[in-house]
């Protein structure tokens, strides 16, 4: 297991670190995500330290994936 890792019954847990070393998205980003409801929620273990459901993580990833979902460019228009 690694450092930005734990494990709880079913369940890892992935530190903030962990997590953005795997979604190239910034702090901020991702916390707009969660409030929207696009992104899983973080999990309070303390007042100072939150961690994410790895296996929620890979889901969404892999959903994005599977979305086939372009994201808008600014400036880009799109004509169908």
């Amino acid at each position: 297991m690694s450092n930005g890792e734990q494990t709880l019954p079913g369940k890892t847990l992935i530190n903030r670190k962990t997590l953005l070393a795997m979604i190239p998205l910034s702090d901020r980003a991702i916390f707009n995500m969660e409030k929207r409801g696009e992104f899983p929620r973080r999990i309070a273990l303390t007042s100072r330290n939150v961690a994410w459901d790895l296996a929620e993580v890979e889901e969404w990833i892999e959903s994005r994936k599977q979305s086939g979902e372009q994201a808008e460019r600014p400036g880009i228009t799109v004509v169908a």
